[in-house]
Parts: structure tokens; sequence; C-alpha cells
């Protein structure tokens, strides 16, 4: 089989990452084409997945929109080379019109409800849309769901066992009691229009959780003198690694929320208007706790994260939090697989 892969943002890279070795394993031909995205191209770089970049992320709605064109038809001349038997991946445009074009199968792989407009121009053209079984929307006949996260894909224990000599990087063992605050860029196509925390917010999270451990941040904008000696200074590869022995997780990240959650690790998450994954991360296993980015909500955000630094065995019960999780959960990789080869009967 002869498979197409979209890659537009690094998480896309870890969800598919363990899917194309298995595939290439077994014989079958893999072809990446991605937008580059923050560190997309270096982590597909550093998992020795040989892509053709098609174009750069663009930071506004009307940026993106004048270089879809140029991103199709550099797919198109691409997939034309290649000529898939299928297509996969998120909810990308170019995939969805390229394969419509080249009359061959899109499955897409979906968790985000409110990119509602982006829906529009790829779902009609989708011959499946894979989702979560917390996934808010129903999508019609073409909608497949599962029971887990996409985060499942890399971080099930099937394809993650934690490496503490990461933390050696750092200064810091799995003893240490350490903080990750996350900032986005809100440049995202379905955070336009949106804010996040403000500056005095930050400055007012690491001046109260320093006393509660050692402070890191990451951050995809640039960051003000007073916070830059904090950001994290660890190759990304190497992120969940350090995610994993965290004390707790502050930011606004869904992504990196629900990867805290499969990996037991509290998480903080600022966000107006969630994710289905994170609300039942939230709701039926407790991992996560959502608030607003209205500011009355960051205060609470903020009193619940000291409320949580303060439990004496706040990693104990994660952990079987986590448990119940993973029992409930499948390895999504495999799923992801077994759909990809058997298409015909799912369809």
């Amino acid at each position: 089989m002869r498979i197409l892969i979209g890659i537009s943002h690094p998480k896309h890279v870890y969800m598919f990452k363990n899917l194309i070795q298995k595939m290439e394993d077994e014989g079958h031909e893999i072809k990446v084409v991605a937008v580059e995205k923050e560190i997309t191209e270096y982590l597909l770089k550093q998992f020795q997945i040989p892509c053709e970049l098609i174009g750069k992320n663009q930071n506004t709605l009307l940026k993106k929109i004048l270089n879809l064109p140029i991103w199709e038809y550099r797919t198109l001349m691409i997939a034309s080379k290649f000529k898939p038997d299928i297509f996969i991946g998120q909810a990308l445009p170019n995939l969805a019109h390229v394969s419509a074009i080249m009359r061959k199968p899109f499955i897409v792989f979906e968790d985000t409800e409110h990119v509602r407009n982006l829906h529009k121009i790829v779902l009609p053209f989708a011959d499946a849309v894979v989702t979560p079984n917390c996934y808010r929307n129903d999508l019609g006949k073409k909608q497949i769901r599962f029971d887990g996260y996409f985060e499942l894909a890399y971080l099930h224990p099937n394809y993650f066992q934690p490496n503490p000599g990461i933390l050696q990087k750092l200064g810091l063992d799995y003893k240490n009691r350490y903080i990750l605050l996350r900032f986005v860029s809100w440049e995202a196509i379905h955070d336009i229009g949106e804010q996040g925390l403000d500056f005095d917010t930050k400055i007012k999270l690491v001046e109260n959780m320093e006393k509660y451990g050692q402070i890191f941040i990451s951050s995809e904008k640039e960051l003000p003198p007073d916070l830059e000696k904090y950001r994290i200074r660890l190759p990304a590869k190497d992120m969940h690694n350090f995610m994993y022995h965290a004390t707790l997780l502050f930011g606004e990240s869904a992504t990196m929320s629900s990867e805290c959650a499969v990996m037991g690790v509290p998480s903080i998450f600022i966000d107006f208007e969630g994710r289905g994954y994170t609300d039942e991360e939230e709701e039926k296993y407790g991992l996560i706790y959502r608030f607003s980015t209205q500011k009355q909500d960051q205060e609470r955000a903020f009193e619940k994260a000291i409320q949580l630094l303060e439990k004496p065995d706040l990693k104990n019960e994660w952990v079987k939090k986590r448990e119940r999780l993973l029992n409930d959960n499948i390895d999504v990789t495999q799923f992801m697989i077994d759909l990809v080869k058997k298409y015909d009967d799912f369809l």
C-alpha cells in the first residue's frame, strides 16, 4: 500500500510516527508532506522520517488563505508522482482536495471541535472522519469513534517508557519538584480572536509557584526579560520525558494538557472552549482542570494549582487515575494501522 500522510503541526509528527515505522516495517510505502510549524521539520528529522515541505505555517487567517493554493498545488505535484492508494491526516484542506482530484480515499483523524470553518471545506471530501468517543460533535455516517485519545498513539506504555536520564541535562533527578508553564501563540486557526494569560498573570504565576518547586517555561512566543531566564533549554524530542516527571503543568495548550493526563501528571488548562478529550480527562478521570480565559477564571485556576501543589501525595494520586484511564482505552496506533489497512471494511 502507498500512503500519503499530511502533517502541519508538531503533534501530528508524534501521532503518526509509530504508524509510519510499523507500516514501513511491513513493506508499505509512506510519503509525508509537511507544513512547517515551530519544530515540525526538526521532529521529523529527529525521528528519521523523510518529508517534503510544501510551505510554512502563517500567523494570520488571510495569509493562511492566500497560501492554501500554493500548498495544494505542491501537494498535487508530489501526489501525482507518488501515486498514493490512500491519504491520511488531520483536517487538512490540501489533502482533502488533492485526494478528491485523484479519486483516492482520505481518512481524517480529528479531535478539535471548534475548527468549524475548516471542517466545512475539508470533511465533505473525506471518506472517513475518525474521532475519540468523547468528541462532542456528531459528524454523520462518515464518523468512526474509538476509545482513546490521539496522545495515546505515542504516549501509550506500548510506545513510551520514561527515561529519567533526560533530567540530568537540566541538573535534575526524579526526586526534584518542578512546575512547567506552557504559553501558546494564539495564532492557530482555531484561536483567532482569542487571547490567554496576560503578562502580569504570568509574572504572578512564577512568583507564587516558585516556593513549591523549580519553574520552567515552554513558550511559542518570545518571553519578556523577566521570564526568559525560566525558558526550558531541552531538545524538543526529550520534552515528554521531562513532562512525565513534572509536579504540575499550568498552561494554555490542549495537547500538552492531554499529554500530561495520559502520563499521570496534574494539569491546569486555560482555554476559551476546551476540547471533548480534555472534558473527558477532567470529568471522568479527574486528571485535568480546565478554566476559561476570563480573568476571574484565571484567578480560580491559580488557586486550584496552589491547592494541588500543597497535596502531600499528589503524584501517587495521579498515577492511580492514569491507570484507570489506560485500562479504559486502547492502543491508538494499532487501531489507526488496522483502519488504514482495512479501510474498505470500515467505509
